[in-house]
């Protein structure tokens, strides 16, 4: 594995694996990419900025949509280099491309790597979406194939379920950043309000406006710190290059 284009040594590799840690929105993106990429379309993996930025926008297998430019992705690759989990390589005609590290960062098998993948492109899922969507990537015999392998990821830190067990219960990854997580649990108690029973006498409404203002509030803050996580990236890019 590589950091700033030179190769980790195999003690810095042990030292990054199976070590969640939070990832910013466009570097679980990316990185969701590069694995999917490279299980779906292997001939055209590893990946350019190009391939990377292309895939990262594309309007199938993605949620939420996004709009990355070139900036945006070579930030997130920045990210996901110091961390271990991706790599810059020399491809055809001294092309520089990327691929992941995701195995080894994640310390995940071909199963548990698709399921990941679909998590970060896609968001929360049940298990039968998971099973759905994740197969085009790895097999999975049935739900209960499916069930061991969340339970695994579960174990290591890497998934955690949203909803009470039953019909419907939801998982998600751990890589959330800590305002992130607090979004999507107010998104989640917001959907949860919407489909309960109003009860005899009683209205909905200001709860409904209390968490539709908790939204927002986080909305602006995340949209705050993803400004300044961009002009310290700048500040940290121009001084390297002083």
């Amino acid at each position: 594995m590589t950091t700033s284009r030179d190769f980790m040594n195999d003690e810095s590799a042990e030292e990054t694996k199976a070590s969640p840690v939070p990832l910013s929105a466009s570097a679980r993106r990316v990185l969701g990419v590069l694995v999917e990429k490279a299980k779906t379309t292997p001939d055209n993996y590893p990946l350019t900025l190009s391939g990377i930025v292309t895939g990262s926008n594309q309007k199938s297998n993605r949620d939420p949509k996004m709009d990355l430019d070139d900036e945006d992705a070579l930030l997130a690759l920045d990210e996901l280099r110091r961390l271990g989990a991706a790599r810059e390589v020399q491809g055809s005609g001294r092309a520089i491309k990327y691929r992941h590290s995701a195995y080894d960062w994640l310390d995940v098998d071909g199963a548990g790597s698709a399921v990941m993948t679909e998590l970060l492109l896609r968001g929360p899922q049940t298990l039968g979406e998971l099973r759905t969507r994740a197969s085009r990537m790895h097999p999975f015999a049935d739900l209960n194939v499916m069930k061991s392998v969340v339970s695994g990821l579960a174990e290591k830190g890497l998934v955690e379920s949203l909803t009470p067990p039953g019909r419907g219960q939801t998982f998600s990854h751990t890589l959330y950043p800590p305002q992130e997580r607090q979004f999507l649990n107010a998104k989640l108690e917001k959907q949860n309000a919407a489909k309960s029973p109003v009860a005899a006498g009683e209205s909905t409404d200001t709860n409904r406006t209390a968490v539709d203002q908790l939204l927002d509030r986080l909305e602006t803050v995340n949209n705050r710190i993803d400004t300044l996580e961009k002009r310290l990236a700048e500040l940290e890019n121009s001084n390297s290059s002083d």
